[in-house]
C-alpha cells in the first residue's frame, strides 16, 4: 500500500481514503494558513471512521459531535465519566484506580474516571460546541493536554497530571487569591507497548503549528489545547502605557497576561477561550518575562 504523511496527525497514512483512518482528517484538502503561520486542522466529518487495534469509532455530528465506539474484545478505553451519552448491556463498565490524591473537579463536582471494555457500543460527547480531535500516538510517545479538554483514550495510553507552574496572586492577607490562567494542572498522556489513540474536545476551531528550537512565542493562556512535551512555558505579563501618561505603574490593571511557548515541538490552540479578565495587582507570581511599552 502506498502511503503518505498525514500533516495534522503526522502518521502514515493510506492516501485512497477519503479521510485519514488515525485522526479523521481528509486527504484531499488544500491547507488553510493564516499569516502569522497557523495551520487550521479541518474538523472530522460526519460519520468519518478512525481505527484503533480491533475497534473502530465513528463521529457523528458537527456541532457538538459524538464519539461512537464499537470496542473489540481485547480493546478497552477510559474516559471522565461526566462525557458519557449511553451504552449498551455488553460493555462492561468500572471505575479506574488513579494514583495519589485524585480530587479533580469540574464546577466544583468530582470527576471519576471510568475504563470502558468490550466487547459492546458506548458513546462519549462533551456539552460544548467545537471540534473532537483525535491524536495517535506513537509507543514512548507523550503529549501535555490543557485539563478538562480529554475526552477519551486508548488503555495502552498511559495518564499523568502535574501542575502547570503558571500562576499569579492578587490582594494581600485574607484577600489574597492565586490565579491560574491555564489551569493548575496539565495532564500528560503517553503510549506504552504500541500506538494509541487520544480523544480531545476543543471548543470552537482548532489551529496547529510548529516552533523550531528556541523559538518563542506569545498565545493566550486559556487558549492551549495541547503541546508536545519538549515545548516549554512561562508566565508572560505586558505592561503598556498608562492612559497615556509618561510613566508605568508595573504592579496595578494595566497589564495583559500571557503565556509563552519556547520551542521545539508541535503546539494547538482552540479558537475558544477566555482571558483572564482580573484587574486587581499582582503581588507575586511563576517566573515570567515582562514588557513595558
Amino acid at each position: 500500500m502506498n502511503t503518505y504523511i498525514c500533516r495534522y496527525c503526522r502518521q502514515p497514512s493510506d492516501p485512497n481514503s477519503p479521510t485519514c483512518p488515525l485522526c479523521g482528517a481528509p486527504v484531499d484538502i488544500r491547507s488553510s494558513v493564516s499569516d502569522s503561520g497557523w495551520v487550521e486542522q479541518p474538523p472530522i466529518k460526519d460519520m468519518a471512521r478512525l481505527q484503533f487495534g480491533q475497534s473502530h469509532i465513528q463521529i457523528a455530528g458537527t456541532t457538538v459531535p459524538v464519539a461512537e465506539f464499537n470496542l473489540a474484545p481485547s480493546d478497552w478505553i477510559y474516559f471522565s465519566h461526566h462525557v458519557l451519552l449511553w451504552t449498551d448491556t455488553q460493555t462492561q463498565l468500572t471505575s479506574m484506580p488513579m494514583r495519589g490524591g485524585w480530587n479533580r473537579r469540574l464546577a466544583g463536582m468530582p470527576l471519576i474516571m471510568v475504563e470502558g471494555r468490550g466487547p459492546g457500543h458506548l458513546a462519549l460527547s462533551d456539552n460544548h460546541a467545537g471540534e473532537v480531535v483525535a491524536l495517535p500516538l506513537q509507543h514512548n510517545q507523550q503529549i501535555w493536554v490543557r485539563e478538562h479538554r480529554f475526552l477519551a483514550a486508548t488503555g495502552n495510553i498511559r495518564y499523568d497530571w502535574h501542575p502547570t507552574g503558571i500562576w499569579y496572586t492578587t490582594g494581600s492577607g485574607d484577600d489574597q487569591e492565586t490565579h491560574y490562567p491555564m489551569g493548575q494542572y496539565g495532564d500528560v498522556f503517553g503510549a506504552t507497548g504500541g500506538p494509541g489513540l487520544l480523544l480531545l474536545h476543543s471548543p470552537g476551531n482548532t489551529f496547529i503549528r510548529d516552533l523550531q528550537p528556541n523559538q518563542t512565542m506569545l498565545i493566550q493562556p486559556s487558549a492551549l489545547l495541547y503541546r508536545d512535551v519538549s515545548v516549554r512555558l512561562s508566565l508572560h505579563l505586558e505592561y503598556p502605557r498608562n492612559m497615556g501618561l509618561a510613566y508605568w505603574h508595573s504592579r496595578w490593571s494595566y497589564r495583559s497576561i500571557w503565556a509563552r511557548l519556547y520551542g521545539p515541538g508541535r503546539v494547538a490552540v482552540q479558537s475558544i477561550y477566555a482571558p483572564p479578565e482580573d484587574t486587581e495587582m499582582i503581588t507575586s507570581h511563576s517566573y515570567a518575562t515582562t514588557h513595558h511599552w
